[in-house]
C-alpha cells in the first residue's frame, strides 16, 4: 500500500508536469512561492539546500512539504499538491491534512475533503481556517446549515472580525442569492 502510493504520487507529478502554469501563490511566502514560480513542474523548492528538487518521502521536513503543498494548491495545481502533501511524514499534521482536503474539494472530490477537514479538526479543533474551507464545502454539496454551523464556530473562536469569519460569511451570502 505504502509503496502503491509513492508510485501513484511518483506518476501523477510526472503526469502533471505538462499541464501546469507557474502562477504566484498567496500564502506564507518564502520557499512556497519559489516552488511555484521557479521550480520546474513536478519539484519543490528545499528550504535547506535552496533549491528545487523533486520530491521523495523522507527527503524534506513536514514544513517544506507544508509550504509547497499549499503554495501549489493555492496556484490550482491540486493533484500536484495532494502528491505532495502525501509524503508528510506526520500523517496528523491540522495543516497538511487541511490542505490534503482543500485540494480534493477543488478536483472535485468534495466527500473526500470533508474526511481530512473533519480530521484536522478532530486534532485542533481552534483551527479556523479548516472551519471556512469546511462551510465552503458544505456550501458546494447544498448544505446551508452545515456551513452555517462552521460560521458559528468561527465566530465563537475569533469573532466576527477574522479573515476567516469574513470569507465563509460572504460565501454564504452568495448561496444564499443565488
Amino acid at each position: 500500500m505504502h509503496k502503491r502510493m509513492l508510485i501513484q504520487a511518483a506518476t501523477a507529478l510526472v503526469a502533471l508536469q505538462f499541464l501546469a502554469v507557474p502562477v504566484f501563490a498567496a500564502g506564507s511566502g518564502g520557499g512556497s512561492d519559489q516552488t511555484v514560480t521557479q521550480c520546474k513542474k513536478g519539484e519543490v523548492w528545499d528550504k535547506k539546500k535552496k533549491k528545487c528538487v523533486a520530491p521523495q518521502e523522507g527527503m524534506l521536513d513536514d514544513d517544506s512539504i507544508y509550504d509547497a503543498g499549499h503554495a501549489l494548491a493555492m496556484a490550482g495545481r491540486y493533484d500536484e499538491a495532494i502528491a505532495v502533501l502525501s509524503l508528510a511524514a506526520n500523517k496528523q499534521d491540522p495543516r497538511i491534512l487541511n490542505y490534503l482536503g482543500y485540494s480534493h474539494r477543488h478536483s472535485g472530490r468534495v466527500t473526500v475533503g470533508l474526511g481530512y477537514y473533519e480530521e484536522a479538526l478532530r486534532i485542533d479543533p481552534n483551527y479556523t481556517l479548516v472551519r471556512e474551507y469546511l462551510g465552503e464545502a458544505h456550501l458546494q454539496i447544498g448544505d446551508l446549515a452545515g456551513a452555517q454551523q462552521q460560521l458559528m464556530e468561527i465566530e465563537k473562536r475569533t469573532g466576527k472580525g477574522s479573515r476567516e469569519y469574513g470569507m465563509l460569511s460572504e460565501q454564504i451570502d452568495h448561496f444564499m442569492r443565488s
